[in-house]
């Protein structure tokens, strides 16, 4: 009885420890190829050619392989090689999706050449039924994994006989 007690409460306190630090999550539905076309609709299109910007605004997509990204407005900076994209700059509550995860926050820039999304401002990741939340959230594509920080708060629902679902961190 007392060590069913001591579990528990362990386990209880297992998500604070979680929200005082930073938290290493597995993101293996966003591994990307970096390198992979990438596609780009929305309403409204202005290039600005003396900087190399390109401003995408109004019901912007972003799809590169399996990966979606959805955002009000998007800055998109070209390399100096031709026809190269450096980085992409989402704004106005922007959503990231890639498989059965999903991730949403006020911002998202996405560093093409590093392989990197970093998402910021009340970020949110679901993945299954779990749920984390954070202030921001760096995406490594290429190996799948993400880092999260600012105040973490983690939601991990248990299967019917204890075990983690499949898909959870």
């Amino acid at each position: 009885m007392i060590r069913c007690l001591s579990v528990a409460v362990l386990l209880s306190l297992a998500p604070l420890g979680v929200a005082a630090q930073g938290a290493e999550v597995a993101f293996g539905g966003l591994q990307q190829d970096t390198s992979a076309p990438v596609e780009v609709t929305a309403d409204a299109l202005r290039v600005n050619q003396s900087d190399g910007t390109a401003l995408y605004t109004g019901n912007v997509l972003i799809a590169q392989g399996q990966m979606r990204l959805a955002a009000p407005r998007v800055l998109v900076v070209y390399a100096q090689q031709a026809g190269r994209i450096k980085r992409m700059e989402a704004t106005g509550g922007v959503t990231l999706v890639s498989g059965s995860e999903a991730a949403e926050a006020q911002r998202a820039d996405y560093d093409i050449e590093g392989g990197k999304v970093i998402m910021s401002g009340n970020v949110l990741l679901t993945q299954g039924p779990s749920a984390l939340t954070a202030e921001r959230m760096v995406v490594d594509l290429r190996d799948g994994t993400a880092q999260m920080t600012g105040r973490v708060r983690t939601v991990l629902q248990q299967s019917p006989d204890g075990t983690a679902p499949q898909g959870q961190p």
